[in-house]
C-alpha cells in the first residue's frame, strides 16, 4: 500500500477563501465550518493534527465550574451548551461523568461557597445524564480518605472525553468530505502581506520537502501558543504579545486501591484545583500551572511538577502508599491563554479571543487566542462569522454529521461483529472509537486475517483501525496511527514489545520493506518517549526529602 502522503499533490498556486494554520481542536473545527458553508477552505499543521495541546489536555468536557469563581457567567453557561452538544452529537467519545469535590477543614472553599456554586452550576446545565450516584461508591470513597482529616463531599455533574485525538479525526473527515484542503506535517514558513494585506502563505510540506505558495481571501491564525511565532515570521508586529503560556502537566498511575471509579475534583497544597479521573484503565492526575515561555513543542514536566501532582494525591489517599515508581509516565502541554503579564495565572481567562490584525498592518488575518476542548464549535461558527460566513446556530434538538451508534447496543455490535468477522470485544471497541464508522471498518477486516488481527496482544483494536487512519484520516507516521487516530499506545500496557509488534503487523499490510520498517519504529518510538516521559528514579528523590 502507498501512503497517501507521499503522493499528495503540490499546493503550488492554490486559491482559497479561507487558509486556517493549526491543526488542533479549534483549527480543526474552524476548518471543517468553513467547509461545511461551502467555501473552499485549506488547513495547514506543521505536526499532526491533535499532537499538540489538544492531547495533553486533562480530556473533560466541562461547563467551568472553577470559572464560577472568577464571575464568568457566560463563559459557563456556553460551556454547558457546548457540553450538551457533545454528548448529544458525539456520544460514542463524549460521555457524561460524576465528579466529587473533596473539602476537608485545611480547604481554601467554604462548603457554603461550594452549595452555592453548584447550586447555579446545575440551574445552568438543567438536564443530568450520569447514572446516579451509588451510596455504596460514596462509601467506597470515603474509606479511601485521609481518616486524619474531616471531610465534606460535593456531587455534580460533567463529562469526559478520553480521547480527543478521536473527535478531531472525524471532525478533520467531516471537513475533507466537505472539501477542504489539509495537510499535515506541512510547516508555514510565512504569512505573504502586501499592501497592508494578508494574501497568502509560504508552506513547506515537511515529506515532500517543497515549497509552495497559496492565495487566500482570508489567514486565521489558529496554531495556540505559537500564535506569535507566526506573526513574527511574517514581519506582522503586534502592540504586545498575544498568548503568554502556561504549562499544565499531568501524571498517569495505574489504577491503585481505593481509586475512584468516578472523576474527584479536590485542592492541592497550595489551594488550586486538582483533578483525579480514571482514564483509559488507569487514573489521570492534572493539572500544573507554570509559566512557560519556551519552544511548545518541547515543552515538558519539570520534576518539581510531578512531585506536586504526587503529594497532591498522597494529601487525599495516602492509604494508597502511592510512590513515584508508579507514575507510568508524565507529559504536559502550554495552555495559549491571553498574554497577562500582571495577573495570577490562575485568574487569567480562559474565554478566546478572536485578535483582528488590520491595526497591525495585515487586513484579513485573525488570530484565535485561548479556547478549550468544550467550546471550539462555538468558537468555530464565532470565527466563520466574523469573516462574513453564514453559520447557522445549531438546532437543540438535532444530530449532527457525527451521531453514533450506541455502544450500549449490544445488538448492533453483533451485527458489526458479525460483519467483520470479528470478536465482539474488538466490534465494540470500534463503535466507542469509530462510532457510525464501524460497519465500514469491520467490512473492510474482512478482506484478509492480517486486517482482522489486532495491532498488539494487548489490545483488542485491530489493525483495520491502523489502516482506515492511514486511508481516509490523513495519517502519515506511525505516531500519527498509535498515539491520535488509534491511541493504543496510550493504554496501560503498552511498551517497546507493543511497539514492534504493531509496527510488524501494520507494516506487513502496508507492504513496508525491513528498511521501512526499522525507520517507521524508530521514528514512533523516539516521538513516544518524549512526549510520554517516565520519570528518573532522580526525579523520585523529590519525594523522598518531602517525606
Amino acid at each position: 500500500m502507498t501512503l497517501p502522503s507521499t503522493t499528495r499533490p503540490s499546493l503550488e498556486g492554490g486559491t482559497f477563501h479561507v487558509a486556517v494554520i493549526g491543526g488542533g481542536i479549534n483549527g480543526v473545527a474552524i476548518a471543517r465550518a468553513c467547509a461545511l458553508a461551502g467555501k473552499r477552505t485549506l488547513l495547514i499543521e506543521q505536526n499532526d493534527f491533535a499532537s499538540g495541546a489538544t492531547s495533553r489536555s486533562t480530556r473533560i468536557i466541562h461547563g467551568g465550574l472553577r470559572y464560577l469563581e472568577h464571575g464568568e457567567i457566560d463563559l459557563v453557561r456556553e460551556s454547558l451548551r457546548e457540553r450538551e452538544r457533545l454528548l448529544r452529537e458525539r456520544s460514542h467519545l463524549v460521555h457524561p461523568l460524576n465528579f466529587l469535590i473533596l473539602l476537608n477543614e485545611q480547604s481554601r472553599r467554604s462548603a457554603l461557597k461550594v452549595r452555592a456554586g453548584l447550586w447555579l452550576y446545575e440551574r445552568f446545565a438543567g438536564r443530568k445524564s450520569a447514572a446516579p450516584l451509588t451510596e455504596m461508591e460514596l462509601k467506597r470513597v470515603e474509606r479511601a480518605l485521609d481518616a486524619g482529616h474531616r471531610w465534606s463531599i460535593f456531587r455534580y455533574e460533567d463529562a469526559q472525553c478520553e480521547f480527543p485525538e478521536r473527535l478531531v479525526a472525524e471532525w478533520l473527515t467531516e471537513a475533507i468530505d466537505a472539501g477542504a484542503v489539509v495537510r499535515n506535517h506541512a510547516e508555514v514558513l510565512a504569512v505573504d502581506v502586501a499592501h497592508g494585506r494578508a494574501r497568502g502563505l509560504q508552506v513547506r510540506d515537511r515529506i515532500t520537502g517543497k515549497d509552495a505558495h497559496v492565495d487566500a481571501a482570508w489567514i486565521l491564525n489558529c496554531t495556540g501558543p505559537w500564535a506569535d511565532r507566526i506573526c513574527q515570521r511574517s514581519a506582522i508586529r503586534t502592540a504586545q504579545p498575544l498568548v503568554g503560556g502556561v504549562r499544565g502537566s499531568h501524571i498517569v498511575l495505574p489504577r491503585f486501591v481505593g481509586a475512584p471509579n468516578n472523576a474527584l475534583y479536590s485542592e492541592a497544597p497550595d489551594g488550586r484545583p486538582i483533578f483525579v479521573l480514571p482514564w483509559n484503565d488507569q487514573i489521570l492526575v492534572g493539572t500544573t500551572e507554570v509559566a512557560d515561555a519556551g519552544d511548545p513543542g518541547k515543552t515538558a514536566p519539570a520534576p518539581e511538577e510531578i512531585e506536586y501532582l504526587l503529594q497532591s494525591v498522597k494529601r487525599v489517599f495516602p492509604k494508597a502508599k502511592i510512590s513515584a515508581e508508579q507514575v507510568k509516565y508524565a507529559f504536559a502541554g502550554v495552555r495559549p491563554l491571553p498574554y497577562s503579564p500582571k495577573a495570577q495565572l490562575s485568574d487569567i481567562t480562559r474565554r478566546h479571543i478572536l485578535h483582528d490584525h488590520r491595526d497591525d498592518g495585515a487586513m484579513r488575518m485573525i488570530s484565535v487566542v485561548g479556547g478549550k476542548l468544550t467550546t471550539a464549535t462555538s468558537l468555530a461558527r464565532e470565527c466563520a462569522r466574523e469573516i462574513g460566513i453564514d453559520v447557522p446556530e445549531p438546532r437543540a434538538t438535532a444530530a449532527g454529521p457525527g451521531v453514533a451508534l450506541d455502544p450500549l447496543l449490544d445488538q448492533a455490535v453483533l451485527e458489526i461483529a458479525h460483519a467483520g468477522s470479528i470478536s465482539e470485544e474488538s466490534a465494540r471497541g470500534l463503535v466507542e472509537w469509530h462510532g457510525k464508522r464501524a460497519m465500514e471498518i469491520a467490512r473492510m477486516a474482512l478482506a484478509s486475517p492480517q486486517l482482522r488481527a489486532p495491532i498488539c496482544p494487548h489490545t483488542s483494536h485491530l489493525v483495520a483501525e491502523a489502516m482506515e487512519a492511514y486511508r481516509r484520516e490523513c495519517a502519515v507516521s506511525l505516531g500519527d496511527v498509535l498515539l491520535r487516530r488509534v491511541p493504543v499506545a496510550l493504554g496501560p500496557c503498552w511498551s517497546e514489545s507493543c511497539s514492534r509488534e504493531a509496527a510488524l503487523r501494520i507494516g506487513a499490510v502496508m507492504g513496508w520493506n525491513e528498511q521501512t520498517l526499522g525507520e517507521n519504529l524508530e521514528a514512533f518510538e523516539m516521538e513516544r518517549l518524549a512526549f510520554l516521559r517516565k520519570p528518573t528514579l532522580k526525579d523520585a528523590a523529590f519525594e523522598a526529602a518531602a517525606d
